[in-house]
């Protein structure tokens, strides 16, 4: 029997063993559980279904359900099916309240063995069932030549079996032995006779020993589709398409079709599954639970979580639970953290650890399933000690979907469930985070008419990168052009600690006019305006190009991979005429900007090593030691001269000439920023800062760490972290080239006996757009005529100011000038995919900053306008059309 009062075997607090709450006893083993609004249901060895109320625990049905153990239960979606599969050839389908036998369905296999799953699609109103003898069958309800006489002499009962039946000439048969329990078991509504063609056989090498039914968890299928999932006892996953009705070469109907299988052959057995998103577990032998991502095929990760068998898997209130022959129960860490803590930081570096474990029943679990009744949580177990343990967790934080106000724009609300997710991509303990937030993508670009792929390197484990592809109407295809966007799903980290964020960083928060949360500006924003630009085109049937999204998930950490994949995938990503950007801000709060450059960088790592082991430096210390550190600063020490000019050989020799043109600029954007007011700063200074910072290069020496602790040491090793801005006209390799050189040469000339290594941690080129090319004309009128408030009349002559604006909705609300047309900018920063996809496609680019200065993004309280979200999704909307 369950444990009086559980066990706990783990406790990390917060997190305490549930309350043992009530306990159903039985006289037959448990195999299997289903839970409905108010009532559990329990499968039992001897055949039998035995039902309970939620809530009062009485039981209202015992019913003798079939002839031999029931192995399987499964509840339909909308709770009107309850479905029972056994160890004799039989699938029953029960009316749940009334626990009237609707249909009895059977196969005409004759080897057919017992039935471990059984799982109904609503969409197809099909049953499928998995069997030990490797295959999976299927039969609709509504089908009518599936309809079968009572009496039918094809029934299992009652047809003679090829082997058991057989007799020689002359011989006779062993009488088949009455079962008493076949008289007890209630008479079907009707008879269901599965068609020998809808059979899948060696659908796995293996028993099929569990099934289950989602929604749209891939790219290979529609996002309402049904879709079949099944474990085998050979250890491979696999991800069925249902529907087809088509009687294949072979003789069979094509009522699934494999589009998926993970894992290798000859594995341990696949015993229990569920699903979170796109997100597979699988529990396995030998206490096993594996984590597969459904979109990349990918294992992310093996838990050991029991002694025994895992046998059971339920996804539940932000927690998976997981039970074991050992007769244990646990509790598991995912990708929700519950409830924002304000003054804390969120430690998720232990994700998928067992929370808590606890000694849940005196013999083996083998089934389990969980509800919320009353607004409480229930976690229920069965096992072979003949009880179902009825468990209430404390203080579960609840998983809640991101909640929207009524009325609320659908690109709002989907923004909403897009910040949620924390797609962090420089901390590996959000990995799985990342690809949630793949998967949304995902699915929300194929409900609004997109061609959905998910490119990513099956060898590596970086984040995938998501291409949907909307296609205009111009006709032939071939006239169309193509738009690349280009944005990222991931963010940087949001520090919760001490109260830094005003509200949870990942719960969009609007307040007087802004939208607040990480990446609402950078860049998860500017994806949802885009996206609903060509929405709003492909409603109005005004879209004619093609629009192609190619979002990665880890531009905030170099864009690992990212080149990789994209060479991998260039014929599927196709031909591409202008490339489009939203990855940055305006200059100030009022005046609307086009970003037409940006700096390259080169990350390094330089590192010098001793021989020896740390020193003591009064012990050891001497000047026949050469110390890693003092030959780090000295070599560091070279790089810079004075006025910090940097000493690389020939490093300036390259760099693009300040043209008439381009000092225009810097004077449009002068008369703005001086008009705003800069105390104690000349406007050539201001210039030359902005000069500095944009179209010219630059070294930082970020920080050095060496070996062993604090104290009177000779470090063994040191090294520093630097970086290198580079602007148009240099190259990015000549560069790493040049350094690395010139430090090997200059730690030459110390006579030093340490060794030197340097290594290059990531790259971007300089990107340098052209202001007067088709793309940004476009842009220049789209942005004109969204925020045609803010600029003069295009009659007014080439002045940058002319008459003063009336602070439209806090724009320019301090009277400043009208400006007419947008400022043109560089930027400092680097975005290491622009130049690399301008190469890779031969097509210019353009980029349109989105937010205002005072965004934050990056840093505490990042906001977005919602002004200034709705007024980029006009300016998408117009580029789309007119490109």
């Amino acid at each position: 029997m369950a444990t009086s009062a559980p066990s706990p075997i783990l406790e990390i607090p917060p997190h305490t063993t549930p309350e043992l709450h009530h306990n159903l006893k039985h006289d037959s083993s448990v195999l299997a559980l289903a839970v409905g609004n108010n009532s559990i249901y329990a499968g039992t060895q001897n055949g039998e279904i035995v039902v309970w109320l939620l809530g009062t625990f009485q039981k209202v049905h015992h019913i003798q359900a079939h002839k031999r153990s029931v192995m399987c239960l499964f509840l339909s979606d909308d709770g009107s099916l309850l479905f029972s599969s056994a160890s004799d050839p039989i699938v029953n389908v029960w009316c749940p309240r009334s626990m009237t036998r609707l249909y009895e369905i059977y196969s005409t296999n004759d080897s057919f063995g017992d039935i471990f799953s059984v799982s109904y699609s609503s969409q197809h109103e099909t049953v499928y069932y998995g069997a030990q003898n490797t295959s999976i069958q299927w039969v609709g309800l509504k089908d009518p030549a599936r309809r079968a006489a009572q009496d039918s002499q094809s029934h299992p009962d009652r047809r003679n079996h090829r082997f058991f039946d057989s007799r020689a000439v002359g011989g006779t048969s062993t009488p088949r032995p009455t079962d008493e329990r076949y008289d007890l078991i209630p008479r079907s509504h009707a008879v269901l006779e599965t068609d020998k063609r809808a059979n899948k056989m060696f659908a796995h090498h293996g028993y099929v020993y569990c099934m289950l039914m989602t929604k749209g968890t891939t790219a290979h299928t529609e996002p309402e589709d049904d879709v079949l999932i099944s474990g085998g006892g050979e250890g491979t996953i696999k991800v069925w398409k249902l529907g087809g009705r088509e009687i294949g070469p072979d003789g069979y109907e094509n009522g699934i079709e494999e589009i998926m299988v993970l894992g290798e052959p000859d594995a341990m057995s696949v015993m229990c599954l569920a699903i979170d998103g796109s997100f597979l577990y699988s529990g396995k032998l030998d206490g096993i639970i594996e984590l597969w991502d459904l979109d990349t095929k990918q294992k992310l990760r093996a838990i050991k979580a029991h002694k025994g068998d895992v046998m059971s898997l339920k996804m539940g209130w932000g927690y998976l639970w997981s039970a074991s022959r050992a007769g244990t129960a646990c509790k598991h860490d995912t990708v929700h953290y519950g409830e924002y803590q304000r003054d804390s930081s969120q430690n998720v570096s232990q994700k998928y650890q067992c929370l808590t474990q606890w000694k849940a029943h005196n013999g083996k679990v083998l089934s389990s399933a969980m509800t919320t009744h009353d607004g409480k949580p229930i976690y229920i177990t069965g096992a072979n000690d003949n009880n179902v343990a009825i468990w209430i967790p404390k203080n579960e934080a609840v998983a809640e979907q991101p909640s929207h106000e009524e009325h609320e724009d659908m690109m709002i609300t989907s923004l909403r469930e897009f910040v949620s997710f924390k797609t962090i991509s420089s901390r590996p303990e959000y990995a799985e985070d990342c690809r949630r937030g793949a998967s949304f993508l995902r699915i929300l670009f194929k409900k609004l008419g997109g061609d959905v792929d998910m490119l990513s390197d099956e060898n590596t484990l970086h984040h995938p990168v998501v291409l949907a592809k909307f296609s205009g109407k111009l006709e032939p295809a071939e006239k169309r052009k193509r738009i690349l966007f280009y944005g990222h799903y991931d963010v940087v980290p949001a520090e919760t600690k001490n109260g830094k964020w005003s509200n949870d960083p990942f719960q969009l928060t609007g307040t007087n006019g802004y939208l607040y949360g990480r990446g609402v500006s950078d860049n998860k924003g500017p994806i949802m305006a885009a996206l609903y630009a060509v929405a709003d085109l492909m409603q109005a049937k005004s879209l004619n190009s093609d629009v192609v999204f190619l979002i990665e998930g880890q531009e905030e950490s170099g864009s690992r991979g990212f080149k990789e994949t994209v060479r991998k995938y260039k014929d599927q990503i196709g031909n591409i005429d202008y490339i489009l950007l939203a990855n940055s801000y305006w200059l100030n709060d009022d005046t609307p900007c086009l970003t037409y450059g940006l700096r390259g960088v080169m990350h390094a790592t330089v590192c010098v090593e001793s021989r020896n082991p740390d020193l003591h430096s009064g012990v050891d210390g001497s000047y026949m030691v050469n110390e890693p550190l003092s030959d780090l600063v000295m070599l560091l020490s070279k790089l810079k001269g004075p006025e910090n000019r940097i000493m690389l050989p020939g490093f300036y020799d390259g760099i693009l000439p300040l043209t008439a043109e381009e000092e225009a600029r810097y004077d449009d954007i002068l008369s703005v920023l001086m008009e705003q007011g800069h105390e104690g700063v000349s406007a050539k200074t201001l210039k030359a800062s902005l000069m500095a910072r944009w179209r010219e290069p630059n070294l930082t020496h970020h920080k050095i760490k060496v070996s062993g602790p604090d104290g009177s040491l000779i470090s063994s090793h040191a090294n520093a972290k630097i970086s290198v801005r580079l602007v148009p006209g240099q190259e990015v390799e000549e560069v790493t080239s040049s350094l690395t050189s010139f430090l090997e040469e200059e730690f030459n000339n110390l006579g030093s006996d340490n060794k030197l290594s340097i290594q290059i941690d990531n790259q971007a080129e300089p990107w340098l757009g052209d202001p007067s090319n088709y793309i940004f004309r476009t842009l220049e009128e789209a942005l004109v005529e969204a925020w045609a408030p803010l600029f003069q009349s295009r009659g007014a002559n080439n002045g940058v100011r002319r008459t003063h604006a009336n602070g439209m909705n806090g724009t320019n609300a301090s009277g400043g000038s009208k400006i007419r047309k947008p400022l043109y900018i560089r930027e400092g920063g680097s975005i290491p995919a622009i130049r690399f996809l301008e190469k890779e496609f031969n097509a210019p680019a353009a980029h349109l900053p989105c937010g205002q200065s005072s965004d934050s993004a990056h840093l505490n309280n990042e906001r977005l306008r919602v002004m200034n979200l709705l007024k980029s999704r006009e300016i998408f909307t117009y580029v789309f059309k007119k490109l």
